[in-house]
């Protein structure tokens, strides 16, 4: 497989332990600096700032009038949306018997800008990183996602604030880890200090310009903004002992029906979770022109098993959110052998309206 991520280390950088290219060198920014810098690279490249909106932050293309706030703890939606849309046209087609193209689908032109998310949490980019190995992997390559992914430049924020829900340590991140990361970032209260981690990340930092070599006191603030963090992490998840189960096992165990009680089936964990895949192609029709249409769909929906013939086999709740747990917490770890299918980020602990909690129904899942 194409590795995560994969940029080849240069003159100026030495290598992580992941293989990744890290550069020698800290910068530090003045936040006002910082957003100058931001607006002038704006105009060749299509950048993605964390924006509060009235009652949450989202992630918004830096434009005219819009104020990016780096003072936030997470967005409420992952900024996966900027990489694999909620709905996208795929294909259009001619449907005038006139045109000699009658019903031949063709590529959507797509924008090709290039792309740099500023500011995401390294749990999001973690989460980039797990849904690779679905969309880019040697048997299957999504077009879309891929030319997007890999025209995208990633400039994350560590989290020096993690929330009560927060578990990304436990799950193979950690709130300043660089994985999938071409930059991250320290807030040092009136500064930046800026490492670049792949080649990418350093020409983004070259292209930006200014910053000033950091200091000792620089670094020595950013470790000790770094441990503050570690020590704000609270509730962990387990799953170690989750994949040496047999799936029978868990996939019969009594307490799901116990998990399921309160569920509503809303989708609001899927939708949130920036490692969830899961799509819905729709054919429309307007007029003389057709589209398929790519959407968001969700394994807690009853229609998302429903087949043609009218069968659904997983017509109940419990099944469909036994599914859900299963495939993050089990079958995920059984096909790629990387963890499981979470970065952590706790969106769907914070958010769910009746309160299931992943942790738990993991450490249900180790006891089984």
């Amino acid at each position: 497989m194409k590795g995560l991520r994969s940029m080849r280390t240069g003159p100026t950088t030495a290598m992580t332990s992941s293989g990744r290219a890290r550069s020698m060198k800290e910068q530090v920014f003045s936040k006002s600096d910082w957003l100058k810098r931001l607006r002038a690279l704006a105009g060749s490249t299509r950048i993605y700032v964390p924006v509060k909106e009235p009652e949450f932050h989202v992630f918004r293309i830096l434009g005219e009038g819009v104020e990016p706030d780096f003072d936030y703890r997470n967005t409420r939606l992952s900024p996966k949306a900027i990489i694999y849309p909620s709905s996208e046209r795929l294909f259009e087609c001619s449907l005038d018997e006139k045109d000699p193209a009658c019903n031949i689908f063709k590529d959507v032109d797509k924008d090709r800008t290039p792309l740099a998310i500023v500011g995401i949490r390294p749990c999001d980019a973690h989460g980039f990183g797990i849904v690779q190995r679905n969309f880019d992997n040697p048997e299957y390559k999504d077009p879309w996602w891929v030319s997007r992914f890999e025209s995208c430049t990633l400039i994350g924020l560590g989290c020096s604030s993690p929330g009560s829900t927060c578990f990304c340590s436990s799950v193979g991140g950690g709130p300043f880890s660089e994985k999938l990361l071409d930059v991250l970032l320290w807030d040092l209260g009136d500064q930046f200090m800026a490492r670049a981690v792949t080649q990418k990340g350093e020409t983004f930092l070259a292209q930006a310009g200014g910053g000033a070599e950091a200091d000792q006191v620089a670094k020595k603030k950013a470790e000790e903004v770094e441990k503050s963090a570690a020590k704000r992490l609270g509730r962990t998840i387990s799953a170690d002992r989750i994949r040496g189960k047999k799936i029978n096992d868990l996939f019969n165990a009594d307490f799901w029906e116990d998990v399921a009680f309160g569920c509503i089936n809303c989708g609001t964990c899927t939708y949130l979770c920036p490692t969830c895949w899961c799509f819905d192609i729709q054919d429309e029709v307007f007029g003389k022109t057709g589209d398929r249409i790519r959407n968001w769909d969700s394994c807690m929906f009853p229609l998302f098993t429903l087949h043609g013939s009218g069968h659904n086999p997983r017509d109940k709740k419990v099944q469909r959110l036994r599914q859900r747990f299963m495939h993050k917490l089990k079958y995920y770890q059984d096909k790629y052998n990387a963890g499981v299918q979470c970065s952590g980020c706790g969106r769907c602990v914070q958010h769910c309206p009746v309160n299931i909690d992943i942790r738990e129904v993991a450490d249900r899942m180790n006891n089984v």
